[in-house]
């Protein structure tokens, strides 16, 4: 009865805010298109499509909330206008109270407040649809006597949050099959698919302990970085429903005014920025993928001056190394202008049918891609390029790729904060130099060395086996059938020289083998 009531607050809703409309232009023809149409005269209010729908999530609350953030990245599948008023959904929810906050701080820590902390700010600097935050200083511990006075920050899991979601998530699948079912284009949109990522999205938010090694993870991978700093976890505090961090202080990516008095300099922030995605990216294949402005914070502390500082890591995206290898010379083929490579690769990663000509697919991304290059980064919107290049490719059957999903996000917040930090960047110029670097690491010399000396320990202890192990299998089949091994003697014998030649160069492999593998584990050291 509660789905059912909330199914039709979903149906008044999108009647009230007008979305009827959108709906009814977006369907398939048929009675239910008549239908709506007759129903969209008489809907209160007068709203552009972008507000009907911004108003609509609002309405229906945090998760619809979310999900409309989420969907505001995915500018190759929306149009501008709705992408735009969809990108202005703000996460902010009342806090839960205070004493229900504590109490899920005690309950995980299994102490009092006071037993853990000197002191403890009971009102939330910040408050979302999953959790909120409280500042706090810690005390030292007999493990952990250097703990006493370091500012913390708490994160506190919003209780009763997994029925919620567990809720609205049911609905949206089911409204997302409705869309699958009428909407002209959309199997080829894969909206189901695209539920299930942000199911899965939300529910690694509702796990702090996951969240914490996402934390751990990047601040491993940026160890010693001059670009980024990551808040160190404090894995004894940690648990399902709460996290404790290292705070953090600096000033949010989003106010210029003060990183300019601060002395900032904002050209320097937009190039290490793209230079951290991509670094993420490519070479680590881990990503914060969560990188709006209210997760980036820049440093303004004398010995980390000018540094980002990220926050909030229930979101990271991670890449396979055929995905990394496959974006980066697509990338360097968009970059390098040779159309003709990206075609080739649609192709040979199955985006599109094998059947498509080459020519064709390449004459089609010419014409979406061209007209951008050269340009300043403020005239370019990355968005646009991408809704373009989906709306051409629509005759080439290309399908979304639901994997990729979180990248594309990832890759327009960065552009966005690009174009907010300095507007005359030239993104193209800024991330060639890393994915070059990137490819020769992987199929220049560099990385043919690097790869050798993963595989040397495997050599060394692979190389000592092989006398034993073909003796083992000359014994197996021996006794399998002696008969087959007498034959093959016989056999043997009466070509000596085939069987000398054989043996020797057998002998004569088997040491190279071993000589190559010695010298090459030598040489590494």
């Amino acid at each position: 009865m509660r789905q059912f009531l909330r199914l039709l607050k979903i149906l008044f809703t999108i009647w009230r805010f007008g979305l009827l409309r959108i709906v009814r232009d977006s369907l398939k023809p048929g009675l239910i298109k008549v239908i709506l149409t007759a129903l969209a005269w008489i809907t209160p209010g007068s709203y552009t499509r972008g507000q009907s729908l911004r108003l609509a999530l609002e309405a229906l609350g945090p998760i619809f909330v979310k999900f409309g953030q989420v969907l505001s990245t995915r500018r190759d599948l929306l149009p501008t206008d709705i992408a735009d008023e969809l990108a202005k959904l703000q996460d902010q929810v009342p806090p839960f109270s205070e004493e229900k906050s504590l109490a899920l701080v005690e309950a995980s820590l299994g102490k009092k407040i006071s037993e853990v902390f000197i002191s403890f700010d009971r009102t939330p600097t910040a408050s979302a649809s999953v959790a909120q935050v409280h500042f706090a200083v810690l005390k030292g511990t007999q493990k952990y006597p250097e703990w006493e006075g370091r500012q913390v920050a708490v994160k506190v899991l919003r209780p009763g949050i997994l029925s919620v979601i567990e809720s609205d998530l049911a609905l949206l699948k089911v409204l997302a099959g409705l869309v699958e079912k009428l909407w002209r284009d959309g199997k080829r949109l894969k909206p189901r698919e695209n539920v299930e990522e942000f199911d899965t999205y939300l529910h690694d938010e509702l796990d702090l302990m996951r969240e914490a090694s996402n934390a751990s993870q990047l601040r491993r991978n940026f160890e010693g970085s001059k670009k980024l700093m990551i808040p160190e976890m404090y894995w004894d505090l940690c648990g399902l429903n709460v996290m404790v961090m290292e705070r953090m202080y600096g000033i949010p990516i989003s106010k210029l005014d003060q990183l300019k008095a601060a002395g900032i300099d904002l050209k320097k922030l937009a190039a290490d920025g793209v230079e951290i995605f991509f670094t993420q990216v490519f070479q680590d294949g881990f990503f914060h993928a969560d990188m709006h402005p209210g997760n980036i914070f820049v440093s303004v502390a004398p010995e980390t001056f000018g540094r980002y500082i990220a926050l909030d890591f229930g979101i990271v995206g991670a890449l396979s190394d055929s995905d990394k290898n496959y974006l980066a010379q697509n990338f360097l083929a968009f970059f390098n202008r040779n159309y003709r490579r990206v075609a080739e690769l649609h192709i040979e990663s199955g985006w599109v049918p094998k059947e498509t000509r080459v020519e064709e697919l390449e004459g089609a991304v010419r014409a979406v891609c061209e007209p951008y290059f050269d340009r300043p980064l403020k005239e370019i919107s990355l968005g646009i390029v991408l809704m373009r290049l989906f709306q051409a490719s629509r005759r080439f059957n290309v399908e979304i790729q639901p994997q990729l999903t979180l990248l594309q996000k990832t890759l327009l917040n960065i552009e966005g904060l690009g174009r907010q930090l300095d507007p005359d960047m030239d993104l193209w110029k800024t991330a060639k130099p890393v994915l070059e670097r990137w490819v020769d690491q992987q199929i220049g010399i560099r990385g043919f060395i690097d790869r050798l000396k993963d595989e040397a320990p495997q050599w060394a202890k692979l190389v000592p086996t092989i006398p034993r192990l073909l003796a083992t299998w000359l014994e197996n089949h021996h006794e399998k059938s002696e008969n087959n091994i007498q034959e093959l003697m016989l056999k043997l014998l009466s070509e000596q020289k085939q069987t000398r030649k054989l043996i020797w160069g057998s002998i004569l492999f088997l040491g190279g083998l071993i000589s190559g593998t010695l010298f090459t584990l030598t040489w590494l050291g």
